[in-house]
């Protein structure tokens, strides 16, 4: 099997369908039965080249005296051809060319194969241009980093230059796998020498004393997942619950629930005690909630399709101990996870998401009890969808107001790099080498 054939056609429907890559990658491992060693190449040929999509473009330019001339399929396999040329060590620099005219002349025609081969020897005889000749700062770092120019600015705009590098940057770093252990299994110290035993090295979380960071081996290669031991989550993302506080028996609401991370994990810091309600609007969605439930052993959480603007249809007011509103959002912070998306947002998205996302807490807030504690969460990193959402509604929500408690608990987190402003904490996806994520929590006025 051509592996470099599997990831031009998956890099191709990523372009053209706007399909996530991590997907097409995993359906395209189980179809064929990739060995492992080239499931890693397919794994970084594919990431890599939608990773610094911009940056090869760039490093093409010189090469090409026509781009726009170029079937869509022969420019990308000159992208990949190039990061493998420019970012691959193990792979011989001729390898990486035969293969390339081999896939042209398949697809295409002599001709085709001839101007590949021109194209990709003249890269490696002259090598690629420098982005330091890049005279504008903005666009030179949008360039090196592959991250669309209207973006960078916008970060630069709202978190300073220095701020938006050091993202832009970690956003091409590989992120290490975090999970949490199922303590209504077992306890940390017993996963941690499971794993251990299985020659994975690992380290526990500074945030959750259910956290553990794996820095070598696969999680997915044991049955640790499977057996309902562990579930894999970002460290953010468990940060979010934690700082709901949530004790045993309370009720709990999480309205925008699937795939059932952040439920299935109160759930656990409850001990499967009081009654947590999960709802997602897609009823597929719903299912992915109900299959972690029956493998983490949780009974204590109800599963309902439903739209979370029009809850207060089945709840009364003032019901919930704590509510989490894990909002959806542009996904700006998971970038290192899913490249696709840096390409395929738009301003327009984060502005239709901000009146969404406004218009969930605004309808949900009410269904918090006087003494409860609401989280309102988002795995972005842009303003207009965290601070101004939390803004909007307390300006016309005069019932509420932020718990302070918490800023003071975040606190910790700014030495770290994270922005602590008088709404919430922005995290960064340098903050803690894990996602862009952005909490804040709400209390009733007494």
């Amino acid at each position: 099997m051509n592996i470099r054939n599997v990831a031009l056609d998956i890099l191709l429907r990523i372009e053209k369908q706007k399909s996530f890559s991590h997907l097409l990658i995993s359906d395209a491992i189980q179809k064929a039965k990739i060995s492992e060693v080239d499931e890693k190449l397919l794994t970084e040929i594919v990431y890599g080249t939608v990773e610094r999509k911009l940056t090869l473009d760039f490093y093409l330019q010189p090469f090409v005296k026509s781009p726009k001339k170029v079937h869509d399929w022969v420019w990308m396999l000159l992208r990949l051809s190039v990061f493998q040329i420019v970012y691959l060590d193990k792979v011989p620099e001729y390898a990486i060319i035969n293969e390339a005219v081999e896939i042209a002349k398949k697809r295409g025609h002599k001709g085709i194969a001839s101007f590949v081969n021109g194209v990709l020897r003249n890269v490696v005889r002259k090598g690629v241009p420098d982005v330091k000749t890049i005279g504008h700062r903005v666009k030179r770092l949008a360039i090196e980093t592959s991250h669309p120019e209207w973006l960078v600015d916008r970060w630069v705009t709202q978190f300073g230059y220095d701020v938006t590098a050091q993202m832009c940057r970690t956003n091409l770093e590989k992120k290490p796998v975090s999970i949490r252990v199922n303590r209504i299994r077992m306890n940390r110290d017993e996963l941690l020498e499971k794993i251990g035993n299985e020659q994975m090295t690992s380290s526990i979380s500074k945030v959750s004393n259910d956290g553990i960071i794996i820095h070598d081996g696969n999680i997915l290669k044991t049955d640790f997942i499977d057996k309902g031991y562990a579930t894999i989550q970002d460290q953010s993302s468990m940060l979010a619950v934690l700082s709901l506080q949530v004790e045993r028996g309370m009720k709990v609401l999480d309205p925008c629930s699937a795939p059932g991370g952040k439920a299935t994990y109160i759930g656990e810091l409850m001990d499967n005690t009081g009654e947590i309600y999960a709802y997602d609007l897609h009823q597929n969605k719903t299912q992915l909630i109900k299959r972690n439930l029956k493998r983490l052993g949780l009974t204590n959480i109800k599963v309902g399709q439903h739209d979370a603007r029009t809850l207060r249809s089945i709840h009364e007011e003032k019901s919930f101990d704590r509510i989490l509103i894990d909002a959806p959002c542009s996904g700006l912070g998971v970038i290192r996870t899913k490249p696709d998306i840096k390409y395929h947002k738009q301003l327009k998205d984060i502005e239709n998401l901000h009146d969404v996302q406004y218009t969930i807490l605004k309808h949900v807030a009410p269904l918090l009890k006087d003494d409860g504690k609401l989280v309102y969460s988002t795995c972005t990193v842009e303003k207009l969808e965290n601070d101004e959402v939390i803004k909007k509604f307390l300006r016309n929500n005069d019932g509420f107001e932020i718990d302070e408690s918490f800023l003071t608990e975040m606190k910790e987190l700014a030495k770290y790099g994270a922005y602590v402003s008088p709404y919430g904490v922005q995290l960064f996806p340098q903050t803690m080498n894990s996602d862009g994520f952005y909490i804040s929590r709400l209390k009733r006025k007494w």
